[in-house]
């Protein structure tokens, strides 16, 4: 199968061909007709003029005297034509040939020629009836004076005569357009290589991705704008898409393997000990009890890691975004730690704007981000104090905070909080129950609509503020 390359390369030169075949065509046809009209007219104005000589020297001389001879050799010399008069029965009386002696004089032309001519201008292609060796263009017309028939007057000129310049122009047309032909072919050779090289690229790469290397980008040659730039960025963008995908299949096989060789072999080592009476029957109760914690925690691990995977594809789908009212969602979101806070002995201090508040995100994802938020908040807020959750606008964006006074994170946490499982024995996630998902999957979802989140934990006070964008009005 031909390449896209030599497919262009082809059809530009089979069109630029046709273009000048047609062209050529037409110039030879219309040049043609031109030369031949230019040549006519030509003749006319030169039997016209021999024409005035003759009914001039018939005043005062005969038409085969030395007079009349001498004024058709000038007048042939002038115009490059052969130029004689017959009398009215066709005989050659005088020529343009130089010389004492004219081959011609006395030669009878065809009577029907002479038919032809009566009357009127006749223009043709003959050899006069043997006369010339081959035919040429012959133009005759009759001369009266006085309504009386005084002799005919024939000009004829050779073929290559008339079309000698016009060959030769023919000819260095020709070399021109052979010159912008291969100019032409050359340039579309270049164009075309400079057009397919990004495919090119784009199949090489492609080639690439199927063998699992996504780390292959296709380098921008062309505007963006143009169709090729927009291939070449749009392909960019879904090898980005790729190469994200698979690493969060690695991040996430890898994070599976980490996560659950743990419990995996604490249950089947507590469950080897009991079947093969290593731990004894008065301690099966304790370990089965562990064995049934481990499972419980391994069941929450895959359910939580299922979940955050899902819930960052939904958060990073563009056509899931719409337009809600932040302030109804945040208080919605509150209003189910209700019982928690209270059980806890801990007061909500809502700080609201007075208007509602619109912003563009994905509400499932921002619901989410505020609901791990705001547990994390009652998880390890001090039993009595009070929780602070504000909404409100800055620089265009807007901004929800989440405040709580508990122990504080390790300023060298502090980097590390939003990875993933991480757990400090020395702060927030003490909590044996967690799996240390939940403020990873807030960056990730915050960030998926290109926004930040960050902390702040000082004196036993620990700020969360992440920012979302305004709905435009």
């Amino acid at each position: 199968m031909k390449s896209v390359y030599a497919r262009n390369v082809a059809e530009t030169a089979l069109l630029v061909f046709l273009g000048f075949l047609l062209l050529a065509l037409s110039f030879v046809g219309i040049g043609s007709r031109y030369v031949l009209r230019e040549n006519e007219e030509r003749m006319e104005r030169t039997a016209n003029e021999a024409a005035r000589l003759a009914m001039a020297v018939v005043q005062k001389d005969e038409l085969s005297g030395w007079n009349m001879s001498m004024s058709l050799t000038s007048l042939g010399s002038v115009t490059g034509s052969h130029i004689f008069i017959t009398d009215t029965d066709g005989t050659i009386v005088s020529c343009s040939d130089k010389g004492m002696k004219c081959e011609h004089i006395g030669t009878v032309l065809p009577a029907e020629l002479l038919k032809r001519v009566a009357g009127d201008c006749c223009c043709e292609r003959s050899d006069l009836g043997g006369m010339y060796p081959n035919r040429r263009y012959v133009l005759a017309r009759p001369v009266e004076s006085g309504g009386r028939l005084l002799c005919y007057v024939f000009v004829t000129n050779q073929a290559d005569t008339i079309f000698g310049g016009w060959h030769t122009f023919l000819y260095v047309s020709a070399l021109i357009a052979l010159a912008v032909f291969i100019v032409s072919m050359l340039s579309s050779m270049v164009l075309s290589r400079r057009m397919t090289q990004p495919l090119d690229e784009m199949a090489a790469a492609a080639r690439k991705y199927a063998r699992g290397d996504f780390s292959v980008r296709v380098r921008q040659a062309e505007d963006p704008t143009s169709e090729i730039g927009a291939l070449v960025e749009s392909f960019n963008k879904m090898a980005d898409s790729l190469e994200s995908a698979e690493r969060r299949r690695s991040e996430f096989i890898g994070n599976i393997s980490h996560e659950l060789r743990t419990p995996m072999t604490t249950i089947a080592g507590f469950a080897d000990g009991i079947l093969d009476g290593t731990i004894p029957p008065e301690d099966e109760r304790k370990y089965l009890v562990s064995i049934r914690d481990e499972t419980r925690r391994l069941a929450r691990l895959v359910r939580e890691m299922l979940s955050m995977s899902q819930v960052n594809a939904r958060a990073s789908d563009p056509t899931r975004r719409t337009v809600f009212d932040l302030t109804e969602l945040v208080v919605q979101t509150m209003l189910s730690f209700e019982t928690r806070a209270t059980k806890k002995r801990l007061d909500v201090d809502p700080q609201l704007p007075e208007n509602h508040l619109m912003v563009r995100a994905d509400k499932d994802g921002i619901t989410q981000v505020i609901y791990n938020l705001m547990d994390n908040a009652v998880k390890f807020a001090r039993p009595g104090t009070t929780i602070v959750l504000r909404i409100y606008k800055e620089n265009g964006k807007a901004l929800v905070s989440i405040r709580d006074e508990g122990e504080t994170i390790p300023p060298d946490d502090l980097p590390y909080i939003f990875d993933r499982f991480h757990k400090s024995d020395r702060s927030r996630s003490m909590d044996k129950d967690g799996v240390g998902l939940g403020l990873y999957l807030v960056k990730s979802i915050i960030n998926s609509h290109d926004e930040d989140i960050a902390v702040k934990s000082e004196k036993g006070v620990t700020e969360f503020v992440f920012t979302l964008p305004l709905a435009e009005a």
